[in-house]
Order: structure tokens, then sequence, then C-alpha cells
């Protein structure tokens, strides 16, 4: 028997474990229950912290997440950890799913993991991941973590979603200027300079300060730069530190109010177009309708302005 949403919704605010994995999967898949449920959940919402972690390939995310983990947990805050990979060919389902390196807090109640898959969404952030960033801060995670998958500069949808991003670098990946083009630059809050036992910590440190120096602070805010051996839980401690002065100061400002404004307005923007897109092409027939004009302008029969005219009167959204 299908358990109601209401009642699914309350198992979801007493963190049930199983409740808030299957209401992940309903959000991922796209299910008719997800919108009710998170309908309910809202009011609700509000209360966690979101970090990001983004930063190239290899630069050692999910070992530094899980050690940011145990220490919110040390100080008995709930977590919550999304996961960004990217997707399988084959299952299409997240490639590094089992999370190897954080299952040292498989049994421990008050920390939830998830991977997601990216599902070809560009930006470094999986579709779902707002919304299930908002389940998480519903079932009382105070602290949600966000890694995002890790293809490099193009990873800047955080900072949409993200009261604070951790930009994370690494000695010896090359060209250390290369890696710090401006896409990355701009969007750091705070920089984890990990692995800084490594030869060549001290001259990235000293390029990444000389870079930030030209970069505008944010009401008063430069970004500073941590310095971490997350394999060894160094600089963990005040890497997280950093985290909670940046929030002080942001609340104090208004800026993080500010930027949750942007953010849903952002976000109802999408789910405005969403809904006109499926409003336009629901259905097979709006799909058939779409294939056929698109052969139309490929062909150079018809224009494409002219095409979208036709669809929207079709539809009835033209004015």
């Amino acid at each position: 028997m299908t358990l109601p949403v209401e009642a699914w919704a309350e198992q979801v605010r007493a963190g049930n474990v199983r409740a808030v994995s299957r209401a992940i999967t309903a959000i991922e898949n796209h299910q008719q229950e997800a919108e009710a449920l998170l309908r309910l959940l809202f009011p609700h919402t509000g209360q966690a912290y979101l970090t990001g972690v983004t930063g190239a390939p290899g630069t050692g995310k999910s070992t530094l997440v899980d050690r940011l983990a145990a220490y919110y947990r040390k100080k008995q805050e709930q977590v919550g950890v999304v996961a960004v990979d990217p997707t399988s060919p084959y299952s299409g389902g997240a490639i590094l799913g089992d999370r190897i390196r954080m299952q040292g807090h498989a049994g421990d109640g008050g920390m939830f993991i998830r991977s997601m898959a990216t599902r070809g969404f560009l930006g470094g952030l999986a579709r779902a991941t707002a919304e299930v960033a908002l389940l998480l801060d519903a079932a009382g995670k105070k602290q949600v973590l966000i890694e995002t998958v890790g293809v490099g500069q193009d990873e800047i949808d955080i900072v949409r979603l993200a009261d604070c991003v951790i930009v994370m670098l690494v000695p010896g990946l090359g060209d250390d200027i290369q890696n710090m083009k401006a896409g990355l630059m701009e969007i750091g809050d705070i920089f984890a300079l990990n692995k800084a036992d490594r030869e060549g910590a001290d001259r990235l440190e000293q390029q990444l300060l000389a870079m930030l120096s030209l970069v505008m602070p944010r009401d008063g805010w430069h970004p500073p730069v941590v310095r971490t051996v997350a394999t060894e839980n160094k600089g963990v401690e005040g890497l997280a530190e950093t985290v909670a002065k940046f929030r002080m100061h942001f609340e104090a400002s208004g800026e993080r109010q500010r930027k949750h404004v942007e953010h849903w307005k952002n976000r109802l923007l999408e789910l405005l177009g969403s809904r006109l897109l499926d409003r336009a092409l629901g259905g097979a027939a709006g799909k058939a309708k779409l294939a056929a004009l698109a052969g139309e302008v490929a062909d150079r029969k018809k224009d494409p302005f002219t095409a979208v005219n036709e669809i929207l009167k079709s539809s009835g959204l033209a004015s």
C-alpha cells in the first residue's frame, strides 16, 4: 500500500532514512508525488547552512567533505552530504555512487549521504540538487555539504545554491595559474589549498594570494586561503572555523538574505520555464510536432521564429 504523502512528509521530518531516500529517488525521477511532498515540507525549511565544495578532479574534494562532516558530527550537528558525480553511460546512475571514502559514516544516524548523477546536466550540479538540499533541510540536517562533479572551470552553478563556496586547489596539477581561471576565482568565498604538504604549495599559495588581491571584496569579505591536508585531517578544523566566520559576516551584512532572494528568483524562472515547456510540448503529439518543425527548419523550409510561433499558437500560449 502506498504511503500517503502527508505521512511520508512526517517521516522525512523525523529524519527517517528510508523515507528520505525514497523522497530523493522520487525527486530525481520527477515522480508526481515529489512536488506534493516538497510543498508540504517547504514551510519547515530554511534552517540548514549549505556549503558547496568545488574544484578540479584530483583535488581531494570527497576526502575533505568526509573530514568536514566528521568535524560537524563531533559538534553534534546533523549533517547531510550531496555528492554529485558523473553519470554512468550504462545505468544512468552516479559512477562513484558507493562513496567509498565516506563509508566510515555508514552507521551514523545523524548523517545522511547521497550520490547523485548529473544525468548530462552542465554546471557541476545535478538538476535535482536544489530540491534534495531542501529535503535534507526539512529532515533536520543543519549542515548540508554539496560536493560538485569536479569538471573544472564550468561548475559555477554551485554559487547560486550554496551559502558558502569552498574552492579547492592543489599544487602539482600543471600550470597553476591556468587552474585558477576566472570562473572559479570569482565564485570562491574560501579557498582550500589541499595537499599542502606537497612541493610547490608555498608557491601556489603566493600566486593565489596575489590573484585574490585583484578580486574586489564583497561587503568587506576578502576570500582567505586555508591550507589543508585532508587525508591527515590537518587544517580541517581551521577551515570549518573559517566557514563559520564567513557565515557570521554575511548574515550580519544581509548578503545571505539577498543571495537567497536571487536564488529563488532564478528557481522560479526555471520552474516557470519548465511548466511552460511542458504545456507547449506535452505529450507525444507535442514532441512529434517539434520534431517535424525541426526538420522543416533544418531544410530551410521554415524559419525558427515562425516555428516557435506555431508551437505557441497550437498550445494556446501565443498573445
